[in-house]
C-alpha cells in the first residue's frame, strides 16, 4: 500500500516540477501561454498531440469497448491513420494560415476567413460546449484509477480535486510549453501502460494464443461483427472511424498545437508516427478479451481492466499501470483546460469585454479560467452518470461539425458565411437530436454524428453555390496565403513561376 501511495505521489509531483522549470523559460505574453510563441520542437509536437490525441476514452473506453461489444473498437487502428492524414494535410495549412495572421483560436481563422461575427460566437460556442463533457469524462476515468490504485485510500471526490489541482499549479506557470512537456512523459507512460498491461493480464489465460482459442470456443460472437450485442456493426465501425478522429481533430486543444508549430515541416511525419503508436491498442485488445473470460458480467464496463489488474497483478505493478491510464487521462484534460481557457480569454474576454487589454491581464485572465472550468468539470464528474466511451463519442460529434468549414476556409473561394453557420447550427441540432431525444434515433446503425456531418455538408456547399460573397478583398487576401502555402510546400501545384518561399512570413494579426 505504502508503494502505490508513493507511486500516485510521483505522479503527482513530477508534472509540477516540470510545470515549474518550463515556467523560468515562459515569456509574459499570450501568445507564449497560448502557443509557446509558436515555437515548439518536433519531439515536444510528437508527444503532445499523441497524448492529448489518447485519453480516458483509450485507455479505459477501449478496453470496455472490446469486452461489451466485441471488435468493433479496432477500427481505432485506422482512426489513427486518419486522424495523422487530417494533420498533416489540414493541419498543415492551418498553421500556415494562423502564423501568417496570428490566430490563436479556431474563432479567429474561421471568424477572419468568412469575415462574421456570428460565426465567431458559434464557433467558440460549440467548442466550448462540446469540449467540457470530453474534459468531464478524463476526470472521471483519471479520478476512478488514483482511487483504485491507491487501494480504496484515496477516495474519489478527493482524487478528482487533486487530479485538477496538480493540472492547475502546472499549467498556471507554465501554460502550453509545461502541458507538452509534462506530455513526452504521459505520452511514453501510456503507451507503454496499454502494452504491458495487455500482454500481462492474457497471461492469466496462456497467453494471446490461447486467448483467442478460448474466446472462440466460448464466446465467438466477440470476434465478429455486429458482436455479442448485434448492434455494433459495419455501420458504426464507419461511425467511430469517422468522428472519433474528426472530432478530435477540431476539438480546440489540437488547434492550439497546431498553431504552436515551429516549422511546417514538423508536421510531415505526423501520419507514420500516430500510425505506429495506434499498435498500443493491441493491449486493449488483450485487456478486454481476458475480462470476457475471467471477469464475465461486470456491471460498469469501465471498470473491467482495474478490476483485472487489482485481481491478477501485483499490488505494486497494478498501481504502475493505472497511474499510467491516469496519465492518459492528465494528458488530455491538461490540454482541455487550456484550451477552453483561451478561447474564453482570446475570444470572449479580449474581443468583447476589454480588446485594450494588456498581456499581463490576459495571461491573467487566462489562468483563472483555468480554474473555473476545472471546478465545472469536477462538479460533473461528481454529479454526471455515464460511460466513457458513450459520453465521449457524443462529445466528439459535435466538435466534428467544425471540418465542413474549416476545409472550405482553407480550399474553396466560394464558402459563405451564412452557408457555414447555418450547415454547423443543422449539424449539432441533428447529433443533439439523435443523441438525447428517442423520437430522433439515427437510422440505419449509423451514429448521430454521420447523419449531422452530412446535413452540414450538404446545407453548406448548396448555400455556397447559391449565394455570392462580396467582401472579395478578404477572399483575396485568404487566396493569396494559399498561393503563398503552395509555392512554399507544392510548388508542384503552381504554373506562375515563382520561387518557392523560404517560410511562412509572419503577418499583421487580423485579430
Amino acid at each position: 500500500m505504502t508503494a502505490s501511495i508513493l507511486i500516485i505521489a510521483a505522479f503527482m509531483i513530477i508534472p509540477m516540477i516540470v510545470g515549474l522549470v518550463s515556467a523560468k523559460q515562459s515569456v509574459a505574453t499570450s501568445e507564449d501561454f497560448f502557443v509557446q510563441g509558436r515555437g515548439m520542437g518536433s519531439v515536444a509536437v510528437f508527444f503532445t498531440v499523441a497524448a492529448t490525441w489518447w485519453s480516458a476514452f483509450a485507455f479505459l473506453g477501449s478496453n470496455a469497448t472490446f469486452y461489451t461489444n466485441g471488435p468493433v473498437y479496432l477500427t481505432a487502428l485506422a482512426w489513427n491513420l486518419l486522424f495523422g492524414l487530417m494533420y498533416y494535410w489540414v493541419g498543415k495549412r492551418l498553421w500556415f494560415l494562423g502564423k501568417r495572421f496570428n490566430y490563436l483560436t479556431p474563432s479567429d481563422l474561421l471568424g477572419d476567413f468568412y469575415n462574421s461575427e456570428a460565426l465567431r460566437i458559434v464557433v467558440a460556442a460549440i467548442a466550448l460546449v462540446f469540449t467540457i463533457p470530453y474534459l468531464q469524462i478524463q476526470l472521471t476515468g483519471g479520478a476512478y484509477l488514483i482511487e483504485v490504485a491507491s487501494g480504496g485510500v484515496i477516495k474519489f471526490w478527493l482524487a478528482a480535486l487533486l487530479f485538477y489541482f496538480v493540472i492547475i499549479v502546472y499549467v498556471w506557470v507554465g501554460g502550453i510549453r509545461a502541458i507538452a512537456w509534462t506530455d513526452v512523459i504521459y505520452g511514453a507512460l501510456l503507451f507503454f501502460g496499454m502494452m504491458y498491461a495487455g500482454y500481462y493480464i492474457s497471461s492469466q489465460v496462456g497467453g494471446p494464443g490461447a486467448l483467442f482459442a478460448q474466446l472462440q470456443a466460448s464466446s465467438p460472437a466477440h470476434l465478429t461483427l455486429p458482436g455479442p450485442n448485434g448492434s455494433m456493426g459495419y455501420p458504426m465501425w464507419f461511425s467511430l472511424f469517422l468522428i472519433t478522429a474528426v472530432g478530435a481533430f477540431m476539438g480546440p486543444q489540437i488547434w492550439l498545437r497546431m498553431y504552436s508549430v515551429k516549422s511546417g515541416r514538423l508536421f510531415n511525419l505526423m501520419p507514420f508516427l500516430l500510425g505506429v503508436a495506434a499498435f498500443a491498442y493491441v493491449g486493449s485488445i488483450l485487456s478486454g478479451y481476458t475480462g470476457v473470460l475471467l471477469e464475465p458480467g461486470v456491471a460498469n464496463p469501465d471498470q473491467i481492466l482495474p478490476i483485472m489488474l487489482m485481481k491478477y497483478a501485483p499490488f505494486v505493478l497494478a498501481s504502475l499501470i493505472l497511474a499510467a491510464g491516469a496519465s492518459a487521462a492528465m494528458s488530455t484534460a491538461n490540454s482541455q483546460i487550456h484550451a477552453v481557457s483561451t478561447i474564453v480569454t482570446m475570444d470572449i474576454y479580449q474581443r468583447y469585454i476589454d480588446r485594450n487589454a494588456s498581456q499581463a491581464r490576459i495571461v491573467s485572465v487566462g489562468r483563472w479560467s483555468l480554474v473555473l472550468f476545472s471546478l465545472i468539470a469536477y462538479v460533473m464528474a461528481l454529479t454526471v452518470p455515464g460511460v466513457l466511451v458513450t459520453i465521449g463519442i457524443a462529445a466528439l460529434a459535435g466538435t466534428a461539425q467544425l471540418i465542413v468549414p474549416t476545409v472550405g476556409a482553407i480550399t474553396w473561394r466560394r464558402a459563405h458565411p451564412t452557408a457555414a453557420i447555418w450547415g454547423l447550427l443543422a449539424g449539432v441540432a441533428c447529433v443533439l437530436l439523435m443523441t438525447f431525444v428517442p423520437a430522433f434515433r439515427a437510422p440505419l446503425g449509423y451514429h448521430a454524428g454521420v447523419w449531422g456531418l452530412l446535413l452540414n455538408s450538404v446545407l453548406f456547399v448548396v448555400l455556397s453555390l447559391c449565394l455570392q460573397r462580396h467582401d472579395r478583398q478578404v477572399v483575396e487576401r485568404f487566396a493569396e496565403a494559399r498561393d503563398d502555402y503552395d509555392a512554399e510546400y507544392h510548388p508542384e501545384t503552381l504554373d506562375d513561376g515563382r520561387a518557392p518561399l523560404t517560410e511562412a512570413t509572419p503577418a499583421t494579426s487580423a485579430r
